[in-house]
């Protein structure tokens, strides 16, 4: 009763261990390899940008683009949730969160790429509670000031 197993060191390996290596990698040093720094937007423009590119996993989302628009997505799950219980079902929620659910991957993709990380670190999400926290504490970083790899060939033409 008192030992720990193998198995439970795996477990606890793959809990925490896994996502530790991922989450104190640093990212590539040098310009950020996800093109220019993006403009910051107010909440109109978030949520223009939020469906404009619906699919577009490719560049890069400013803070006040990533967090408008999940408060866009909020406001109208509470909205969706409430015409759920009138209507009975589950029905509208459900697809509502089947429509954001690629524009929602999409944009989470570019905020990473923002601070100069790969789309593929939001499967931290699924490693909690380690890698939620560091997903979390990635979407408020200040973008990647280092300059992109276009300003720089600018600068030296």
């Amino acid at each position: 009763m008192g030992s720990f197993s193998i198995w439970h060191w795996l477990i606890v390996l793959i809990v925490i261990g896994l996502p530790l290596l991922f989450v104190l990698r640093a990212p590539p040093a040098g310009v950020n390899r996800f093109g220019d720094t993006p403009p910051s937007m107010n909440f109109g423009e978030a949520i223009a940008s939020f469906f404009r590119n619906y699919v577009n996993f490719s560049g890069r989302a400013s803070r006040s683009e990533f967090w408008y628009s999940y408060l866009f997505i909020i406001i109208v799950a509470v909205l969706m949730g409430i015409v759920d219980i009138f209507v009975g079902n589950e029905a509208v929620s459900s697809l509502w969160n089947l429509a954001i659910l690629l524009p929602t991957l999409a944009m989470t993709a570019r905020r990473l790429h923002d601070i100069n990380r790969s789309g593929w670190h939001q499967l931290l999400a699924g490693l909690f509670p380690i890698g939620t926290i560091a997903l979390l504490v990635w979407y408020c970083r200040k973008s990647d000031e280092t300059g992109s790899l276009n300003e720089i060939q600018r600068v030296f033409r």
